[in-house]
């Protein structure tokens, strides 16, 4: 089993902290192999001095839904105050810390740009810093380490809570090693030490790790979810469900304009390696199309050393929208959602003046391949944060 940054931090480091006023940014997917969390190992532990919890989106206990501001609060079952990094404000400011020391991070990433708690991290680095406080990461495995890397970069004015600091969709690093790429790449100057894991390899799926998957948030409830999601992720710019308000978020997609039957057999026939598609019917409790009848699929993975995620989602986002007229591009203040999630409007340009005659396969690869020359560009720079 895979040693975790959580455990080694108590059998053999707890001497890097020793005195020192704590706070801690977690959820619930902080926990060691046993399933302790991390808040209650620290707080019931003489060596530590925990003084306050901050929590990311989804809130410190994980009850919170996706996109919903979480206010600063008590934690029922320690008393500890509980500062929020995801409610009028998303950065941990140096006040927060007036009364810490060190800022200990601890939670599962699930490997993919899109997901906030890593720009959690990289602001809490960013607070560290002007502070002048130290910051301690506690690695755990990256999920979806094995995929290759995939995608473009963003940075600058494209930059987004669900896009920074020259990520692409999947970049294959941990926690720790971000946390050093995030602050050696861009300047950060925090006081930062990684505590890494034992026994991990970059090859390993999380299955191969022996430990428990305690999901992150709402919407990320299994390893599959996390293998899939860089891809799906792309509908959550659309008016076509990804799944959310059911019990398989990111691998049933549909709406009710949408003929499972003939979308499916579509589907299957691009080629995809890795997954099935089997037509799927389903009423979301809550987010798009809730309580409608909605046709879709349901994508399954079989294998998951041959899947290309992003490959399968831009697959079913060009099929989908060169297939059903009613398919839209969602906008917020006058932006669309999805070149947030894409960088820039490249990749909803390309989708949408394609010619419907062109296999959806076509019209992904051409998106992926441009993104060739970032991909290269990021593979040299995350090369000196490796530490596994």
């Amino acid at each position: 089993m895979v040693t975790l940054g959580v455990e080694r931090l108590l059998d053999d480091r707890s001497e890097i902290v020793e005195d020192d006023r704590l706070g801690l940014t977690t959820n619930p997917s902080g926990t060691d192999s046993k399933l302790n969390t991390t808040i209650d190992l620290l707080d019931n532990h003489d060596a530590f001095d925990l003084q306050k919890l901050f929590g990311p989106e989804h809130g410190i206990r994980g009850d919170a839904q996706a996109g919903v501001k979480v206010e600063d609060s008590i934690d029922d079952r320690t008393g500890l105050p509980v500062k929020s990094l995801y409610g009028e404000q998303k950065r941990l400011k140096p006040e927060m810390v007036d009364d810490i020391d060190t800022i200990i991070y601890d939670m599962q990433d699930v490997g993919c740009r899109f997901y906030t708690l890593i720009y959690t991290l990289a602001y809490a680095l960013r607070g560290a810093a002007e502070a002048d406080k130290r910051m301690v990461v506690l690695d755990r495995p990256n999920p979806i380490s094995s995929l290759p890397v995939t995608g473009n970069r963003i940075g600058g004015d494209a930059s987004s809570f669900v896009g920074a600091y020259g990520l692409p969709i999947v970049h294959g690093m941990t926690i720790g090693e971000l946390a050093l790429y995030f602050n050696g790449e861009f300047e950060m100057g925090a006081d930062v030490e990684v505590i890494e894991m034992r026994d991990w390899a970059r090859s390993d799926w999380f299955s191969d790790t022996d430990l428990p998957w305690v999901y992150p948030s709402p919407n990320m409830p299994t390893p599959e979810t996390a293998m899939l999601y860089p891809g799906m992720c792309f509908f959550e710019g659309t008016n076509i469900s990804e799944g959310r308000g059911t019990t398989k978020p990111f691998e049933l997609v549909g709406a009710p304009w949408i003929s499972a039957d003939e979308w499916a057999t579509d589907l299957s026939n691009q080629g995809l390696d890795g997954v099935a598609f089997r037509p799927a019917y389903f009423s979301p409790t809550f987010s798009k199309h809730e309580r409608e009848n909605v046709t879709g699929v349901q994508i399954h993975v079989l294998d998951q050393d041959a899947i290309d995620p992003v490959m399968v989602g831009l697959t079913v986002l060009a099929s989908a929208f060169t297939t059903y007229d009613d398919c839209e591009w969602i906008a917020y203040d006058d932006e669309y959602f999805i070149d947030k999630l894409a960088g820039g409007s490249y990749l909803r340009e390309t989708v949408t003046t394609a010619d419907p005659a062109t296999e959806p396969r076509e019209i992904a690869e051409t998106i992926v391949n441009s993104w060739e020359d970032d991909r290269a560009e990021f593979l040299d720079a995350r090369a000196n944060y490796l530490r596994y």
